[in-house]
């Protein structure tokens, strides 16, 4: 098995993302890793999302405000876990976020991506796509998904789930 030195953990700051820290904080503290937490703020101009006749769709006070807030949450939630994991930073990106996950990954010669999925289906896959997937298609390291637990049971891991014979 690889030793595992450095994990990145990309953040969308909801349930999935916390569970899949949740198992880097265990994966970094039985490996004596490190972890990164990213957060990927997928700018306008730099994401190509632009109308047609070449405006940007957000204002630039408004996209400042927002890369704002998405650092005080970024450094809030690395502070939530940083006590446990003295041997963590985080980073905020901008761009497209699967590209820039991948990216990152390789700069940082992550060992591990671990990183939560909404487990979308059918036309919601389809139309909106995931950023999980396309970043398991592209890293060049194993990809470790977490989904959203439902109940408290099913955020228990497996192992502890099993029923009774």
């Amino acid at each position: 098995m690889q030793h595992i030195e450095r994990i990145l953990v990309p953040t969308d700051f909801g349930a999935a993302s916390d569970a899949a820290l949740r198992y880097a904080r265990a994966l970094a503290t039985q490996f004596g890793a490190s972890i990164t937490l990213v957060h990927v703020f997928e700018d306008p101009l730099t994401s190509g999302a632009f109308v047609g006749d070449g405006t940007v769709v957000m204002p630039p006070d408004l996209r400042d405000a927002l890369t704002r807030a998405a650092r005080e949450q970024l450094d809030q939630r690395h502070a939530e876990h940083a006590q446990a994991l003295p041997s963590s930073s985080n980073t905020l990106l901008m761009g497209p976020a699967a590209k820039r996950i991948v990216e990152h990954a390789e700069k940082i010669d992550a060992d591990l991506i671990a990183m939560g999925t909404h487990a979308r289906g059918g036309l919601r896959h389809l139309l909106l796509g995931s950023v999980a997937e396309q970043v398991i298609r592209a890293a060049k390291c194993p990809v470790l998904t977490t989904r959203e637990p439902e109940s408290e049971e099913t955020a228990a891991p497996c192992n502890q789930r099993r029923r009774p014979r």
